[in-house]
């Protein structure tokens, strides 16, 4: 945050009910929301659109369930089968009732989103950076070159490397899991073998996992894991092609990025301004996805600011406990799954295989339940294995705030 002796009154500059840095899914998604709630909106974005961003491009159930745009339009297949192997080994499928994962490309998804909440009324300028941000007693400037603008209150949604977390005052310094991938262009065989499925190859990179995903056309491979892996990406995503019979000269856009993982104790918001979706580091520990959980934030902050702009809340503080709630006991199952498949990636791999488990998984993913806790049977015994086993590997501390005593309850 800077100060700008200079600026005597803001009358002179445009002036919104709120300013959006990033225009990703949780930025258009809280551009939308709030720009449908009457509020006067600017979403600005350092990148040209369309463009393409680092992702596997799933969307989850629980995730859409959360959208409030119809992204149809930009969907390119649909998931209802999962491959599980364990360390290019013993293997097993499940197929559900009905499809668990969309798939699309970001360039598609963002750019989608973008027009979506410009038609809501949302003012979008791409092609911006923002360079300064000064902090006013109702407000902010945000200056983007020679422009500047003024806001009541501040979305940072400009990802795991953006500016506004820093200029805010706002998050800590996340713990990072690593990611690279690449596309193929599919035989007609592949396109065959790969139809309606996802294939995840657990126990291949420590602190994480192999996939294999269908698009249109193309088959997008992956691998992430612990930050302390980036060396040895390339690697193991060359395994991960060798093990599907893949020339690995065939990929094409390989990009490596970084997963923010959030700690407990990173602020999220302060006075009128907040953080969503990756700049909050609001990714999924286990599976590296964040779209759930950006979608989840650009709603409960779109609540937020406009309980300020009515009076009904003198900041947007109560954002990040009321976010917390939402989340905290499925991101504390999350860490602990991951903790036990990363330490005791047999035993894991045993517990959840057997069929009574895949229920609560499928109901998880499609956003039937909120979390693991929220089950019930043999399978939530199973779980709670893996929950206790995690634990007693870090001593019995919590991984995550939580408001139980455990994330299985």
């Amino acid at each position: 945050m800077t100060a700008d002796g200079g600026l005597r009154t803001i009358s002179a500059v445009r002036r919104y009910d709120a300013v959006i840095v990033g225009a990703g899914p949780a930025g258009s998604v809280s551009a939308y929301r709030l720009a449908s709630a009457g509020a006067r909106v600017l979403m600005l974005d350092r990148a040209a659109f369309p463009r393409d961003k680092p992702c596997g491009g799933g969307l989850t159930g629980r995730a859409l369930r959360e959208l409030p745009i119809d992204v149809g339009p930009v969907i390119e297949k649909e998931v209802d089968r999962f491959e599980f192997r364990l360390r290019y080994g013993p293997a097993y499928a499940r197929t559900a009732s009905g499809p668990l994962i969309a798939m699309t490309r970001r360039a598609r998804l963002d750019h989608h989103l973008a027009e979506r909440a410009a038609a809501a009324g949302a003012e979008f300028h791409d092609s911006v950076r923002v360079t300064d941000v000064t902090e006013l007693e109702d407000g902010y400037v945000v200056r983007a070159g020679s422009a500047r603008f003024a806001a009541s209150t501040m979305v940072g949604a400009d990802g795991v490397n953006g500016v506004c977390a820093r200029a805010l005052g706002l998050g800590s310094r996340p713990t990072y899991g690593v990611a690279l991938e690449g596309d193929v262009v599919s035989t007609a065989a592949e396109d065959r073998r790969y139809a309606a499925t996802a294939v995840f190859e657990l126990g291949t990179v420590p602190g994480g996992y192999g996939w294999a995903f269908p698009k249109e056309g193309r088959i997008n491979l992956g691998v992430g894991g612990w930050q302390r892996e980036g060396p040895s990406l390339r690697g193991h995503l060359e395994k991960l092609c060798a093990a599907h019979g893949i020339d690995p000269a065939r990929l094409e856009g390989v990009v490596g990025y970084r997963l923010p993982l959030r700690k407990p104790d990173a602020a999220l918001a302060r006075r009128r301004a907040l953080l969503v979706g990756d700049a909050a580091g609001l990714v999924d520990p286990i599976s590296g996805d964040g779209m759930f959980e950006c979608f989840v934030s650009a709603r409960v902050a779109s609540d937020a600011v406009v309980d300020l702009l009515s009076g009904a809340e003198s900041s947007v503080e109560p954002y990040a406990k009321r976010l917390e709630r939402r989340l905290c006991r499925l991101t504390s199952a999350s860490w602990s799954a991951k903790i036990a498949f990363d330490r005791f990636p047999w035993l894991s791999f045993q517990l959840t295989r057997p069929g009574f488990v895949w229920p609560i998984v499928e109901a998880l993913i499609r956003g039937e339940i909120d979390h693991p806790g929220s089950s019930r049977g043999l399978g939530r015994t199973a779980l709670k294995l893996l929950d206790a086993g995690s634990r007693r590997l870090t001593g019995g501390q919590r991984i995550w705030h939580e408001p139980g005593p455990s994330a299985l309850g």
